[in-house]
């Protein structure tokens, strides 16, 4: 048995469950601006969450409505488009995972993702 053509991380997951972790963890993540979970949930979350930003950066229609489809929250959907996708100045690589030690229970590698680019809310900004 080999390998070849396996792409992802499991989780111990079915694969439902591991795609609302997916989903919600890119929602954190978008809500926050930086989240910290496992190391290898970090990793495995970059590449999608990049995608999402490249589609958001197009900033029609059609990229809204599937950025909001792939991440199932109008709200947040929209935060991204409006608000994140145009603070982002680079084409690629917005996002960063730093190593932040060992969890006390399990002893598993913990991580932060955040962007690399300083994002600043709307909300603040007109305060």
């Amino acid at each position: 048995m080999h390998r070849h053509g396996y792409k992802g991380r499991k989780f111990g997951r079915e694969t439902d469950q591991r795609t609302a972790l997916t989903r919600g963890l890119m929602r954190s993540l978008f809500i926050h601006k930086s989240i910290t979970t496992t190391l290898a949930k970090a990793k495995e979350i970059r590449r999608p969450a990049e995608k999402l930003i490249t589609l958001a950066k197009k900033g029609d229609l059609a990229s809204r409505r599937l950025v909001i489809a792939r991440l199932d929250d109008m709200t947040v959907g929209n935060q991204l488009v409006d608000v994140i996708a145009p603070q982002v100045k680079r084409d690629s690589g917005y996002l960063r995972i730093e190593r932040s030690g060992y969890r006390r229970g399990d002893n598993a590698e913990m991580a932060t993702i955040s962007f690399v680019d300083e994002i600043q809310d709307k909300a603040k900004e007109e305060k």
